[in-house]
């Protein structure tokens, strides 16, 4: 029975506050000093294991999935266009799945796609996935950006970017992927939704729409208004409101429970000016709804979840990987490393990408450690 409800035990605090002081110091006596399975990786953000403990790795930034070799060697398996992003590798039965995509943030430049690799080297495309974004926007009647509470005298010295206010604009983004029986679930950071894709027919549809994630604004806030990294300072009038940012769903894995969850990033700053205001989401695969599982995690990007419920997080800007426990919901640092970006656990052993850098995103490395 443990196996199958212990990550429930953790509903009871739905809200879980991470520890302060020792508690995520540094890793604990739980995991054996990692090794380096593979190094000088371009952007490795997502990773999966099939059943022989082969490991296979996106290198997002080249448009790359590969392989990594015992001798820390890589075959590239899948080579997209220039400019194209691959994430999201998932294998189950001989099949790996991922998605490819290329322009987000930009309506008439948007394309994705969920594809496929048969034990063969088949490339199969499977769905449309920015083509879907396009005909149904699941987060179009959402509102994001400031309340009622806010008047419009006071929004009119707010900048121009971020929006004020909002609903959910055409967006798409594919990042993570996770593959049960005939149905493989996205979690589409553009679109703020999982969304359920029929790997047979490659029929799409809107599982869930992530809610909005509030911040209240504190004073001294500065924003960035462009992409060169320009800020002001907010109005005086918006502090102590609450802005609704994004959700920004970024990993998918199921736990022992039957039920999908989903990290999240807070949609806006990701470092802890506002707070570790990241989440992760409980997704019912039947139904869609979903509530909050545990939250104030910084920028949680990938999510392994152990046979016993225990499941470790990715935190990329908080560099470590965080444990929160099924049964007592304590969260710990697992892991001190920079950069983590994705990880998985197969049986005993937990598997991670680590050294993300966007000033000099080719160091990346894929790690491997223990867990006793």
């Amino acid at each position: 029975m443990k196996k199958k409800f212990s990550i429930v035990a953790c509903l009871a605090a739905a809200v879980i506050a991470i520890p302060a002081g020792p508690a995520l110091a540094g890793s604990t006596p739980e995991q054996s000093e990692p090794r380096t399975l593979a190094e000088n990786l371009i952007g490795p953000l997502s990773l999966a294991v099939d059943s022989e403990e082969s490991v296979l790795v996106t290198q997002n930034f080249a448009g790359l999935l590969s392989r990594v070799n015992d001798d820390g060697s890589t075959t590239t398996l899948y080579k997209g266009k220039k400019g194209w992003d691959v994430a999201g590798v998932e294998t189950r039965r001989g099949t790996i799945y991922f998605v490819e995509s290329v322009g987000a943030g930009d309506p008439k430049a948007l394309e994705g796609y969920l594809k496929s690799i048969d034990s063969q080297g088949e490339v199969r495309t499977i769905a449309n996935l920015a083509g879907y974004e396009r005909e149904n926007n699941p987060d179009r009647d959402q509102h994001y950006g400031f309340g009622a509470d806010v008047t419009a005298a006071c929004l009119a010295d707010w900048p121009a970017f971020p929006p004020a206010r909002y609903q959910g604009a055409l967006d798409s983004h594919p990042y993570g992927v996770a593959v049960r029986g005939d149905t493989a679930y996205v979690a589409d950071a553009g679109a703020n939704a999982i969304l359920e894709v029929n790997v047979e027919t490659g029929d799409v549809s809107t599982l869930a729409v992530l809610p909005p994630r509030p911040a209240v604004i504190p004073a001294g806030t500065k924003i960035p208004v462009d992409m060169a990294g320009t800020t002001v300072e907010v109005p005086a009038c918006v502090v102590g409101h609450e802005y609704a940012f994004e959700p920004v769903p970024t990993d998918v894995e199921f736990g022992p429970d039957g039920r999908l969850y989903v990290t999240s990033l807070p949609g806006g700053p990701e470092d802890p000016s506002l707070g570790a205001r990241g989440a992760i989401f409980r997704v019912n695969p039947w139904s869609g709804s979903s509530r909050v599982w545990a939250e104030d995690i910084l920028s949680p990007t990938g999510l392994a979840i152990a046979d016993d419920g225990d499941a470790y997080v990715a935190s990329m800007f908080g560099n470590g990987i965080i444990k929160i426990d099924a049964w007592t919901c304590d969260k710990s640092q697992f892991l001190a490393i920079d950069g983590p970006a994705a990880v998985e656990v197969r049986g005993q052993s937990l598997y991670a990408t680590a050294g993300f850098n966007f000033a000099d995103p080719s160091k990346g490395k894929v790690i491997k450690a223990g867990i006793r």
